[in-house]
């Protein structure tokens, strides 16, 4: 089933798309001046109209990350690995999700400190979920992709560190458009991140269905059901 591939393309597409969008309705109204500096993300989409787009365009993107984060932790799952890092995995990623959709429903001008947690929660603990994913890349089954995807999400992972600190640190100096600008990078990188998984996806088969009756009834006898590639086992 390589449609499965095309979910962490869209998530990375529609982010992207997005968030530019975004940006380009603030400049376009006034409500960012670019003489002024170089705007956050959060910034741009704080004011009306772009902060309705800016909140679907987040509740989006948590869910698709959401989807992504389950169907990664099944397929490590599936391929023998039942460690704990596949368990850190789903929480860190789960958590992460919930911050894209706090960041896009709690704008920094009416709720900063709950903006800021947002912010923390898809930064920091996405990060720390994307490291994680590194080391199961290595850990799990290995994949005939793995020679380049492993690179390619070491090297993401060491940048989106690097600009995390860096923009912590400018932020904190009084540079806010620099900092700006590490953010936005930070953002397209996690994106980046998001599509990598397409990778991994595109070697899904099907998913098994498993429905069991309740006990004692015996009207139903086992059964196994394949439609349009996808199994159902049902067992009595």
């Amino acid at each position: 089933m390589w449609l499965w591939a095309l979910l962490p393309v869209c998530l990375a597409v529609f982010g992207t798309a997005g968030i530019w969008t975004v940006f380009a309705v603030a400049v376009t109204n006034g409500s960012v001046n670019l003489t002024d500096g170089f705007p956050y993300i959060s910034h741009c989409g704080t004011y009306n109209p772009q902060s309705c787009l800016f909140s679907q365009i987040c509740n989006i993107s948590s869910v698709l990350a959401l989807w992504i984060v389950v169907i990664r932790f099944q397929q490590v799952r599936d391929c023998g690995n039942h460690g704990k890092a596949n368990t850190a995995s789903i929480v860190l990623g789960f958590i992460s999700s919930v911050g894209i959709s706090v960041i896009g429903n709690f704008q920094q001008s009416i709720l900063m400190g709950i903006h800021l947690l947002g912010a923390f929660l898809a930064f920091f603990v996405g990060l720390a979920y994307f490291w994680v994913q590194l080391f199961l890349t290595y850990r799990g089954q290995p994949s005939p992709d793995r020679c380049w995807v492993g690179p390619a999400r070491a090297t993401c992972c060491i940048l989106c560190t690097a600009l995390v600190i860096t923009m912590s640190v400018l932020h904190n100096r009084g540079f806010p458009s620099e900092a700006a600008a590490c953010e936005w990078t930070l953002v397209m990188l996690f994106f980046c991140l998001f599509g990598l998984f397409a990778a991994e996806f595109r070697h899904i088969d099907c998913h098994h269905l498993t429905v069991q009756t309740r006990a004692g009834r015996s009207d139903c006898s086992p059964a196994t059901l394949k439609v349009n590639g996808y199994v159902a086992n049902a067992l009595s």
